[in-house]
Parts: C-alpha cells; sequence; structure tokens
C-alpha cells in the first residue's frame, strides 16, 4: 500500500472517529438536566406560591411556570426522608428506618446500605454528572458512606443533620457539643467564624459546580439540599430586617389569610376541610406584649431564612439561564418534612432549655420556630414534623420543565419520595441497574411522575397503596383512605381525603372492613420493608433515648 492510500485510510478513520465522538456528545448534551432542591423543616404553605406572607419570587416563578401538586409526601424527619429520596426505597430498605443512627439491625443500621443506589450512583451509571450542594445526613461515621463514595463527583456541605449557619461550631445540645464537619470533595473546610452564612454557601457552591461541570459534555444531576429553615434560626440582618412587623397580627389572623390564598391559588379545594385550631397553641389576642416580641422574633427570622434560601434558588437559575441550559433542565422542589412542632408539652430531642449567647439570628442563637409558630406553617394541615398526620409529612411540591411541563398548572399528584427516583430515570433514558459494582441492588417501588407531571394525568395510578412507619407512627394512603395510628397508640384512624384532609373526621368505626384490609397490607409491607416494633427497641436495647438526643 503506497503512502498516499494509507494517508487517505487514516484520514477517514480520524473523521469518522471524530464524527462518532461529536454525535455521542450531541446526543449527552440534548439528554435533560436534572435538578432536585429539598429544604429542611419548612412548613407545607409557607411558600408565597402555597399562601405565605414570606417573599419567595424565584420559586413562585418556577411554580407559575410550572406545575404544584397539592399531595406530595415525604418521611416525615430529616435522614429517612432523605434515604428514600436519594435511594427511591422506602427508609428501612435502604437502611434508614430510624434516624441516622445504628440501631443493630440491617433495616436501622442508620447509613444507606449499598443494595440501594443512590441517585449520584444510577445517575452517573447513565453518562451524568452528579453534584450535591448541602445536607447529606444519610451516613458519616465512615467515609465510604459520605457523597462522594455514593455516587456524587462533587460535594460541599455537612454529613449530619444541622450546623450553625455562621460557623463549624459544635450545637449545645446533649451530653456532648452535636459535631459539625463542613466538607468538599472528602476534605474538611475550616472557614472562620462569621465569614460566611451557610445558606448562601450552599448556592454558591452549586453554581460554582455548574461552572465547572460545564467545560464536560455531559449532561448533569444536581441536589441542591438546604438546610434552611431548619433551627438553630439563624439569618442575616439584611433579610431580617425585611421582616420587622411582618407578623405583628400573629398566627391565629395570618393563619386565616393563608387560608384564604390557598383557597384562592386552587391549592386549597373549597370542599375541603381544614385541620381544626390546636389546643396547644395560646390565642396570639392573650398573650402580653413582651410575649408577643419574643414569638415575633422568631418568626421574623424563619421567615429571612426561607427568603435567603430562594435567594439562592435565584442563583442557579441565573446560572442555568447564563448557561444557555434553562430550557432543557427538570427542577423539582419540595420540603423534607412539615414544620417543626410538639415541644410545647414535650421535647423527644431531649434539648433542654435553649440557651442563646446572642439575640434570635445571630450565630449565637440557637433557637427554634416551636409549635405555636409551625401551627401557621402547616396551614391548612394537622399536626407537625415525626407525625404520620397531614401537617407531619405533607410538602408543597414544585416541578418547572419549560419545554415539557405545562405551566401554571395546580393537581393533585399524591406522590410520594420513592416516586422520583424512577421519574428521574424514565426522563434521562436510563436503564435501572439490576447489579452495580457486584452488589445486586433494590428494585425501585415507586411510580414515575411523568404522566402526571407532562402527560395531564390527575395522579399517580400506582395500583398499590403508600406506606409510612417511623418510631411506632404508621400510615397506609390507598386511593381516598388514609389509615394512622401515632406511637404509642395502636389504635388506627381512618379518614377519606378525599374530602377531608383536614382529618376532622375519624371514620374507623363506620368503615371496619376498611380498616382490615389496610392494616392487614400495612403489616405485610412492614414484614417484607423489615419494619420492627418500635416497643421493642425501647424495651431489648434502649437505644432510642441516646438515639433521640442525636437528632
Amino acid at each position: 500500500m503506497n503512502q498516499k492510500r494509507i494517508t487517505t485510510l487514516l484520514s477517514a478513520l480520524l473523521i469518522g472517529a471524530l464524527g462518532s465522538y461529536q454525535l455521542s456528545a450531541q446526543t449527552n448534551l440534548s439528554k435533560p438536566n436534572v435538578i432536585l432542591i429539598m429544604v429542611d423543616d419548612m412548613g407545607y404553605s409557607d411558600l408565597g406560591n402555597y399562601g405565605s406572607e414570606i417573599n419567595t419570587p424565584n420559586l413562585d416563578r418556577l411554580a407559575k411556570e410550572g406545575t404544584r401538586l397539592r399531595e406530595f409526601y415525604n418521611n416525615s424527619i430529616c435522614a429517612p426522608t432523605r434515604a428514600s429520596l436519594l435511594t427511591g426505597q422506602y427508609q428501612h430498605k435502604a437502611g434508614v428506618g430510624y434516624f441516622d443512627v445504628n440501631l443493630g439491625l440491617p433495616a436501622y443500621q442508620g447509613y444507606l446500605n449499598k443494595e440501594s443506589l443512590t441517585l449520584g450512583e444510577v445517575f452517573r451509571s447513565g453518562g451524568y454528572s452528579t453534584l450535591m450542594s448541602g445536607k447529606w445526613h444519610v451516613g458519616s461515621e465512615d467515609k465510604a458512606q459520605w457523597p462522594n463514595q455514593r455516587g456524587f463527583d462533587k460535594f460541599y456541605g455537612i454529613l449530619k443533620g444541622a450546623a450553625n449557619y455562621f460557623n463549624t461550631d459544635g450545637l449545645p445540645f446533649g451530653k456532648s457539643p452535636y459535631p459539625v464537619a463542613l466538607i468538599r470533595n472528602n476534605e474538611e473546610l475550616h472557614p472562620k467564624a462569621d465569614s460566611y452564612y451557610f445558606t448562601d454557601e450552599i448556592g454558591n457552591n452549586a453554581v460554582q459546580f455548574l461552572d465547572e461541570q460545564n467545560k464536560e459534555n455531559k449532561p448533569f444531576f444536581l441536589y441542591l439540599a438546604f438546610t434552611a429553615p431548619h433551627w438553630p434560626l439563624q439569618a442575616k440582618p439584611v433579610d431580617i430586617a425585611k421582616y420587622r412587623g411582618k407578623f405583628d397580627e400573629g398566627w391565629d389572623v395570618l393563619r386565616e389569610k393563608r387560608i384564604k390564598k390557598l383557597k384562592e391559588n386552587g391549592i386549597l379545594l373549597s370542599d375541603q376541610t381544614i385541620a381544626p385550631r390546636d389546643p396547644e397553641v395560646p390565642e396570639w389576642n392573650k398573650l402580653t406584649y413582651d410575649e408577643k416580641q419574643f414569638w415575633k422574633a422568631k418568626m421574623e427570622v424563619y421567615a429571612a431564612m426561607v427568603d435567603n434560601m430562594d435567594q439562592n434558588v435565584g442563583k442557579v437559575l441565573d446560572k442555568l439561564k447564563a448557561l444557555k441550559k434553562d430550557k432543557n433542565t427538570l427542577i423539582i422542589f419540595i420540603s423534607d418534612n412539615g414544620a417543626q412542632g410538639g415541644f410545647n408539652t414535650y421535647n423527644p430531642l431531649r434539648r433542654g432549655l435553649v440557651k442563646n449567647d446572642g439575640p434570635i439570628g445571630t450565630s449565637g442563637s440557637f433557637d427554634y420556630q416551636e409549635q405555636n409558630w409551625a401551627y401557621l406553617s402547616n396551614t391548612p394541615l394537622q399536626d407537625y414534623k415525626n407525625n404520620m398526620h397531614e401537617g407531619g409529612f405533607s410538602s408543597p411540591f414544585i416541578a418547572w420543565y419549560p419545554s415539557k411541563i405545562k405551566a401554571g398548572r395546580i393537581d393533585k399528584g399524591t406522590g410520594h419520595l420513592i416516586d422520583l427516583a424512577p421519574t428521574f430515570y424514565e426522563l434521562a433514558g436510563i436503564q435501572y441497574p439490576k447489579e452495580l459494582n457486584g452488589v445486586n441492588s433494590n428494585p425501585l417501588p415507586g411510580k414515575s411522575l411523568l404522566p402526571v407531571l407532562i402527560d395531564g394525568a390527575s395522579e399517580v395510578n400506582r395500583g398499590a397503596p403508600i406506606f409510612w412507619e417511623r418510631a411506632g407512627n404508621r400510615a397506609v394512603r390507598d386511593g381516598k383512605w388514609k389509615l394512622v395510628s401515632i406511637y404509642p397508640s395502636y389504635q388506627w384512624e381512618l379518614y377519606n381525603l378525599e374530602n377531608d384532609r383536614g382529618e376532622t373526621k375519624d371514620v374507623a368505626q363506620q368503615n371496619p372492613g376498611i380498616v382490615n384490609e389496610l392494616s392487614a397490607k400495612y403489616f405485610d409491607w412492614a414484614d417484607k420493608t423489615g419494619v420492627v416494633e418500635y416497643s421493642k427497641f425501647k424495651q431489648k436495647n434502649e437505644l432510642i433515648p441516646g438515639a433521640a438526643a442525636k437528632k
């Protein structure tokens, strides 16, 4: 073969290889990007677009240009919610049945097992860049449990459940300070105290990751896990100033205003019930002047924290637009549980009295929202975080995807955390691996939300109930029916959520057949999922008090 023919052949091979590379890059870049945003301890109606007086223009825009669901469920508390969110599994199946503490059983080991593949692992297997900024809380004791080792190319944030917003000092509760480690890609950071605000840094690192990822010929998955507005109540003075006087009317008047807005915007249907007034919450007008000043300060800071979170969502939206990726990105926004109440009469976290070294809102403030304002945040639903009534595990839900999702739509949905993984994988065209790194993976129990989000279906057609168990609290949702019992009671309550979302009328006695049917399904699910009766932990191991102190 002469030199000319060899040159011609090599040129053809090079052109073919280049063309193949370009086609592959184009295919990758045509795949949708996905951003999953989760906030912490924020109530059902705390966004402006869900009825709040808090300023959330960026999320309001996503709601206006996207779809909202009236019914979307989490697992009622931080770590179990994140376990289901990250794996698409029920929390026990993923290994986080109780919290991020090891109670000695596989379903309660306190960190994600390898059989439950994370969103990071599956997206990466499908050719995606995987990014995370914020709160992890599903394994911290061993480095193998950390985000970079569980599928995320880039990570910035905290490994455990909470942090001071202005420094990395341990939080002052329990027998010893609650440890805080700020990590960036497996390296611990030690920023100077009061040199940053954590919510801003979560947003800033997400933006930086997007800039860095833009150099790759890949689509991306970004998990943006804000700690706001989780305690401690700390915010920047400029944000707090916006809300001075905004809560002077008190929780009673503001709750009625939220209910009115919820009805006007279509989130609360006219034939739906509203949860009765919480008898443990005092009437605002019966408080003294000093008491009102104390309570107003709390909610002003809480609102500032939600406001700042929304500002950082705005930073990410601006970066998406600057990178010209905004038209091909799905964004989902949810909260990890309802607002945190239930502490007026008992304190399961064993924090003791809060000791503040500065005014509420400063880096020396370790106060939290408490039940009186959580009652407003969870309007119009009943109960609070760590509870299986609707206020405990109902989340606002926004889905935005300009080229696919219809603008301004509000629908029922009845989605759950376990539905997000199959939704994302279907949209991205990723085959969920039956095996990864030599480990057989748990099958996904959820259903894709795409028929609801894109095809116009009113609710998920799952063909099976949704189940919950956490610290002895239990629930089943099947169509219009909801079965629930709250520990230590073993008495089932039954509600028809078709017109009683406020859970005002227990109809268990009138429907024994439905109670028996759903309870049988619950116990079958519990057996298959690894649920252990909560009282056995307390009686046999006496591990629960120590575990609770770590929340």
